[in-house]
């Protein structure tokens, strides 16, 4: 691993505690919901933090090493960074502003400015050089952060929400060429984010940190198809259920049983897609196995649907379109019958 890091760090209540590496070329995605610990772990990466245990190692060299007392301050590590905000300089040109890492870490300024000018139009900013970024839209401004971040050739990147503050239109491309230039990056590259479609995209690899703690570590697909919290669940847009299978049925925590297509044994996770769940305003007939009364708790518009959370014995997100909404008279506190397939169900161990 190029990037081997165990970061302990102790702010109040909370105490991060987590280990990952990172290989050359590889794109680690870190989620999790707001003060998880997510920015804390890339402050100490990045040496703007310095942890209270454990050792950061990059290409073999120790960055952090609270036993030994080592600690790199920033201006001294191969690092890149992006964040959320682009903070470019405002008094310099786009071009100075590339060129400012080569700078400070001793290149001429002519030398400086040409390694900047090829990064410029690597990023497609060509003919912006002599911008203020002021005068650069959010896309622009960060494509010219992308371009500082990666001119001195870094051993390690840290992206930070990069992708956050731009409207949807722009992150979608912004995204697509992020996704281009990570692919030809040599180092290794640690993206925290909270929107599970740019780890998706953009990561080989995903960790899931919640209360300072590595709950789920894996591919995106893993992740997505097999959430381990109600956290990752929401976030991929699942309904997670743990309970207690026994052949073709799963008696919940929670009380309730769920009828499933494939036999299992012993303590699962049930995970239903919104997809998956129909809504009836009586019981459907034919006496279908997974039928449960419900309550809608609350609809929200997601896309060109209303998802509907649903309380009861066996709680759930429905999605259904907004004539159906309309047509079932669904509202906060409106009884519905919610039907799911055994086969659209999946179960795997806990």
């Amino acid at each position: 691993m190029s990037l081997s890091a165990h970061v302990v760090v102790r702010r109040g209540p909370l105490t991060v505690d987590v280990e990952l590496g990172v290989a050359d070329g590889e794109v680690l995605a870190v989620l999790g919901p707001n003060g998880a610990g997510k920015s804390t772990l890339l402050r100490v990466l990045a040496g703007l933090l310095a942890p209270d245990g454990g050792r950061v190692a990059v290409d073999g060299t120790t960055w952090d090493d609270v036993a030994a007392r080592v600690h790199l301050p920033a201006h001294r590590r191969p690092l890149g960074m992006v964040f959320q905000d682009s903070l470019l300089f405002p008094h310099l040109s786009v071009l100075d502003n590339v060129a400012f890492g080569p700078r400070t870490r001793g290149a001429s300024r002519t030398a400086a400015r040409t390694a900047a000018a090829a990064w410029i139009e690597r990023v497609g900013l060509d003919g912006l050089g002599d911008r203020r970024p002021g005068q650069l839209s959010g896309g622009q401004a960060q494509r010219a952060a992308l371009a500082r971040a990666l001119v001195g050739d870094p051993a390690l990147l840290l992206l930070d929400e990069p992708l956050s503050a731009l409207d949807a239109r722009t992150r979608l491309a912004v995204r697509a060429e992020l996704r281009r230039h990570l692919a030809d990056y040599a180092g290794s590259t640690v993206l925290v984010t909270h929107d599970p479609v740019d780890a998706m995209a953009l990561a080989d690899r995903v960790v899931v940190v919640e209360d300072g703690r590595v709950v789920q570590a894996g591919t995106p697909s893993d992740v997505a198809r097999h959430p381990r919290t109600d956290y990752v669940a929401r976030l991929v847009g699942l309904s997670l259920l743990p309970g207690t299978a026994d052949a073709l049925s799963v008696r919940l925590d929670g009380g309730g049983v769920v009828a499933v297509a494939e036999p299992a044994q012993g303590p699962v996770l049930v995970a239903v897609r919104p997809e998956s769940v129909a809504l009836y305003p009586a019981r459907p007939e034919g006496s279908p196995r997974n039928a449960w009364l419900l309550t809608v708790a609350g609809a929200t518009p997601h896309g060109a649907t209303v998802r509907c959370e649903l309380d009861g014995e066996v709680p759930l997100l429905a999605d259904v379109t907004a004539t159906a909404f309309a047509e079932l008279g669904l509202a906060p506190g409106s009884a519905v019958w919610a039907v799911v397939k055994a086969s659209e169900v999946t179960v795997y161990a806990r």
